[in-house]
C-alpha cells in the first residue's frame, strides 16, 4: 500500500493513499470482484453518502470481473445513491465489472483511449462444470444460470438504450469494446484526452 506525505501542525504524517483518495471523493475497483472487495467497497461508498450525498463520487474500475452477486451488490448500491456517480475504466472492465461501470451516471462514464470493456454471459465466468452428472441434478444451476443472464441482460439494456435482442446478441460471447466501440454502443460516454477531467 502506497503512502503519502502531509505536514500538519503534529509533524509530518503518513497517510495511506487510498484514505487521501478517499477523502476526496474517488475509489477504486481493482482486480477480482469477490464478497469480500465488494464489502470493502459498499463501505466507502455508504460513508461517502452519508458524508455528503449532493457531492460527485468517481469510481475508477480496472477489473476482469468475479463474483456476480459481490458486483450486483456494488452496483445496487451505487444506484441507490444520491450522489452523481462518475465511473473511469482504466484498463479494463469485463464481466461484472462491466455491469458496476454501467452503474455510472449515462453521461459521466468515462473511459481511457486504450482501455476495454467486456460482455458476456455469466455462464462464462467459471465454476458451472456439470462435467457428468444427471440433467435433474444441474437443472436448477442451469435455470439459475439463465435467470441470471436474463438479468444482467436487461441491466445492459436499460443503460445503454439497446433492445434486449441485440444485447443477448453480444452477450453470447465474450464480447470486447474499444473505447470508440464503446461510446457507439452506448456503455460509455467520454474517452478521457486529459486527467484533469477526471480528477
Amino acid at each position: 500500500m502506497a503512502n503519502i506525505l502531509h505536514e500538519s501542525a503534529r509533524g509530518i504524517e503518513k497517510i495511506a493513499i487510498e484514505d487521501e483518495f478517499l477523502g476526496s471523493r474517488r475509489v477504486f475497483v481493482c482486480g477480482e470482484i469477490n464478497d469480500d472487495s465488494a464489502n470493502e467497497l459498499i463501505k466507502e461508498l455508504i460513508y461517502l453518502e452519508t458524508d455528503d450525498a449532493s457531492s460527485p463520487v468517481t469510481l475508477f474500475i480496472n477489473s476482469p470481473g468475479g463474483s456476480v452477486s459481490a458486483g450486483l451488490a456494488v452496483y445496487d448500491t451505487l444506484r441507490m445513491m444520491e450522489s452523481p456517480i462518475r465511473v473511469v475504466c482504466t484498463g479494463l472492465a469485463g464481466s461484472i465489472a462491466a455491469i458496476i461501470y454501467l452503474a455510472g451516471d449515462k453521461d459521466k462514464r468515462y473511459i481511457l483511449p486504450n482501455s476495454k470493456i467486456m460482455v458476456h454471459d455469466p455462464s462464462f465466468s467459471g465454476g458451472h462444470d456439470i462435467g457428468h452428472r444427471k440433467y435433474f441434478d444441474v437443472e436448477p444451476e442451469l435455470e439459475n444460470l439463465r435467470k441470471c443472464g436474463e438479468k444482467l441482460a436487461s441491466i445492459i439494456s436499460e443503460r445503454t438504450g439497446k433492445t434486449l435482442d441485440e444485447v443477448m446478441a453480444i452477450t453470447r460471447y465474450d464480447t470486447f469494446f474499444s473505447a470508440e466501440e464503446a461510446i457507439e454502443f452506448g456503455l460509455a460516454s467520454n474517452i478521457v484526452k486529459s486527467i484533469k477531467e477526471v480528477m
